[in-house]
């Protein structure tokens, strides 16, 4: 044994490579350009560049100052950024709980225990035998001249009497990593924790994102309602107009009917939109980790829908690689899944432990301590399946297999990412040309309204002229409240796609 134990030692020191493969990350070829940028380029109240810049604090480009704050706030005190950081924290624990077995485990143990023989637990006659009476509860020597021990603790209890014995000491085992299992294991716990914290990073994009979609959305309605008030007053002073017309004759009934409707349905429009901007003032409060209605006197004054800025630093398709925290964290998952198949190949070779303890042992406390009361062993182990009905090799056919669901899992939201992105793109684009045509509209609309207000007072037109003429400026009005609203919402959705809200720091 004295000989097999450098020997053990030697391997544990040495060691070899880690059985199962070295993970390289795979090459993956993204397209050299998107094709949405040529459709923006065509509407070019907001272009993108090839050019790569810093993206973390997207919402600066905005240039409004609520919205700057709520979205630092958010990122403070988000309750699912709380969970994630927790997550982070977990798996770092887990790196040290996989890292473990690679380290000596030591035991302190101590223990006392008395025992006493029956007297009839052996034949009459057995005590004498051993020199000893029935009673008696003397002993042996006590390794001493040779001298009388009738003071001293016995070794062992003769029937009848009993026997004391106190042990305090270590133990201790240590399984070396020859294969590299343990290695691996906190491979793949590293590559866990790296993942974690992509997660979080993506749930900062993401929050980013849902604040600043909230927040256009609240001011949308807010506009949305001061056209709609706008138009409930004008209307209002358009049936006055059409009541003093009818006491000289020029109007009739059914023309202030069909003015009392126009008001009505200006006026109709007023409960939904007040509703639904209290939906995102609760929306905000729970993105900040507050309750739903703290953020009630904060934003329920009026402003205006911010505007988005004139240009956006896209990057290449390839910077997606780098900058979405997704695809950075399918890229971990996938380094994790690598080294679990070394963690499961590991289990086809043997476990070398080596096993030790140290103790004082004795029966009586006062020798407890004294040097003469050690005790120790070590020993080495060896422990080699052979058959275990194919479990081993079937356990790394699996973690396999779980390698290409994560490979394939890599590549996916590489190709999700740049969906995204020319998803975005494409949004941003019909916003922007949707935009041009709506002013053109609203401009033609009002136009026609003024001519055919002009028309009615003196009598060339049927009131319905009017009518037409006044829905389709409140319409026209209206489309564009929510299609500047949504220009700004898929802007913060390209930012998203590009993957910024988060930084190194």
């Amino acid at each position: 044994m004295k000989r097999a134990l450098p020997l053990f030692a030697s391997l544990g020191l040495a060691g070899c490579a880690a059985v199962g493969p070295n993970y390289k990350a795979p090459e993956l070829a993204p397209p050299a350009a998107y094709q949405g940028v040529a459709a923006l380029a065509s509407t070019p109240r907001t272009t993108v560049s090839d050019q790569q810049a810093d993206l973390s604090r997207w919402w600066l480009q905005y240039r409004d100052p609520e919205l700057q704050r709520l979205i630092e706030r958010a990122l403070k005190a988000n309750l699912s950024l709380a969970e994630a950081a927790s997550r982070i924290r977990q798996a770092r624990y887990q790196e040290i709980v996989a890292g473990a077995p690679a380290l000596p485990q030591v035991n302190a143990d101590a223990n006392a225990s008395h025992q006493h023989i029956s007297k009839n637990a052996f034949p009459p006659g057995f005590a004498s035998l051993l020199g000893g009476g029935g009673g008696s509860s003397s002993g042996g020597s006590s390794g001493g001249s040779g001298g009388s021990s009738s003071s001293s603790a016995p070794a062992f209890a003769l029937p009848g009497s009993g026997v004391s014995l106190y042990q305090l000491g270590f133990d201790a085992s240590w399984e070396i990593d020859v294969f590299g299992g343990v290695r691996r294991a906190v491979e793949a716990a590293r590559a866990g924790a790296e993942a974690a914290v992509w997660s979080q990073r993506d749930a900062e994009v993401s929050l980013a994102a849902e604040v600043a979609s909230a927040y256009f959305a609240l001011r949308a309605d807010q506009r949305r309602t001061a056209v709609y008030q706008a138009e409930v007053a004008r209307q209002q002073g358009l049936y006055t107009l059409i009541r003093d017309r009818r006491t000289v004759g020029a109007a009739t009934q059914l023309d202030t009917e069909r003015q009392t409707n126009q008001i009505a349905n200006a006026q109709a429009r007023l409960p939904d939109l007040s509703s639904d901007a209290e939906v995102q003032i609760h929306a905000l409060g729970v993105l900040l980790g507050q309750a739903p209605e703290d953020l009630a006197a904060e934003l329920a004054p009026a402003a205006p829908i911010p505007s988005p800025p004139p240009a956006i630093p896209a990057g290449l398709p390839s910077d997606l690689l780098a900058r979405r925290p997704d695809v950075r964290q399918a890229e971990r998952n996938l380094a994790a899944a690598s080294a679990r198949i070394g963690v499961a190949t590991a289990e086809l070779y043997p476990e070398i432990t080596i096993n030790g303890s140290a103790d004082l042992v004795s029966t009586s406390l006062k020798t407890l301590l004294r040097w003469s009361s050690r005790q120790y062993s070590i020993a080495g182990a060896v422990n080699w399946p052979l058959l275990d009905g194919g479990e081993a090799h079937a356990d790394i056919a699996i973690a396999r297999e779980q390698y290409a669901q994560a490979l394939a899992a890599y590549r996916n939201a590489l190709l999700t990412a740049l969906r995204d992105v020319e998803d975005a793109l494409s949004r941003c684009a019909a916003d922007q040309a949707q935009g041009q045509s709506l002013a053109q509209s609203l401009q033609s609309a009002r136009n026609t309204q003024t001519i055919a207000q002009q028309q009615y007072s003196v009598g060339l037109v049927d009131y319905s002229d009017v009518l037409n003429a006044q829905a389709a400026v409140l319409s026209a009005q209206d489309q564009i409240a929510q299609n500047d609203a949504a220009l700004s919402r898929d802007t913060a959705s390209l930012y998203k796609a590009l993957g910024g809200g988060w930084s190194s720091d």
